[in-house]
């Protein structure tokens, strides 16, 4: 079982790596992405780069430099128009680009009587064949993951749409909802539900709810929402460390460790429990438990 779903995420990332290559001036929007590999939304950028080792626009981005660096050698068009073509605006921002990934401006790198840089042989690369060469991430650390069933929770939370960064202020105006509503006590469980991926969608449609477990009956008020976090089968893991950090351990957690798991994603958001305060801990000191929905284990249904 365990065989056949590394198999299975693996031929579903390739999929999804040859239609990039043959679309590179489209779109690839994550829905379309998604729905390709038959991966959830919620999960898909999480496996992607856990499988891969970079998130999907920095893929698509860096497969763009590399096919322009190939035009750049190997015709003589027009540098702005190779640059329109690499999804930049402006000569400005390909050339910073350009030197950034390959040490020199576009104009020098095409005056160079050098052979194109050989490429790196553990990414997967642009090439004008479409043939992909695609090596999955290893992880090189083991990861600690348990697989917990659990009740559906209620939770009462407070949404914020902006930037991950941001979303102090969306657990500042929750404590004020709450702490006169006694919902604060010392076992007082704070939830965190990730929806979107920083990479991809807008900063300012990035959807965060801060969220605290209540067990009585509540009703909504002003900003304050109530809804129930799914039971169900979760694979859980411990996050050491920044939250800033916690992209990484997704990755691995969707990636290399799901792919040998022998069990499928469910169309459900993550969340994440904090289990101390950034405030008075240290940030290499916080914990975070990561809880990845799955789906029902085969013949449990």
């Amino acid at each position: 079982m365990r065989d056949r779903t590394r198999h299975s995420y693996e031929q579903r990332i390739l999929r999804v790596l040859t239609h990039i290559q043959q679309h590179l001036d489209g779109p690839l929007e994550l829905d379309a992405l998604a729905g390709l590999a038959c991966f959830s939304p919620y999960h898909f950028h999480r496996v992607f780069t856990g499988m891969i080792g970079e998130g999907l626009m920095e893929h698509v981005r860096r497969l763009r430099l590399e096919r322009a660096a190939q035009r750049l050698k190997q015709s003589r068009r027009a540098i702005a128009d190779i640059a329109l073509e690499a999804g930049y605006g402006s000569h400005e921002a390909f050339t910073r680009a350009f030197r950034e990934r390959f040490g020199a401006a576009p104009s020098a790198f095409r005056r160079r009587h050098a052979p194109l840089p050989v490429p790196d042989g553990r990414a997967v690369h642009y090439t004008p064949d479409q043939v992909i060469r695609f090596s999955p991430k290893r992880s090189s650390r083991s990861m600690s993951v348990a697989i917990r069933t659990i009740r559906p929770q209620r939770v009462a939370f407070v949404r914020h749409v902006g930037p991950y960064d941001a979303v102090g202020e969306a657990w500042e105006r929750l404590m004020a909802r709450a702490a006169p509503m006694g919902l604060l006590g010392e076992s007082c469980q704070f939830i965190g539900v990730c929806y979107d991926d920083p990479e991809i969608t807008p900063p300012e449609r990035i959807r965060y709810d801060a969220c605290i477990a209540v067990s009585g009956p509540i009703r909504p008020r002003r900003d304050l929402g109530v809804q129930v976090i799914a039971g169900g089968d979760y694979a859980v893991t411990t996050h050491f460390g920044p939250y800033q950090r916690l992209g990484r351990t997704y990755a691995r957690l969707c990636g290399p460790w799901a792919a040998r798991s022998g069990r499928e994603l469910r169309a459900a958001p993550s969340f994440e429990v904090y289990l101390n305060s950034p405030e008075g801990t240290e940030p290499g000191d916080l914990l975070t438990d990561i809880y990845l929905p799955l789906m029902p284990a085969p013949g449990t249904e």
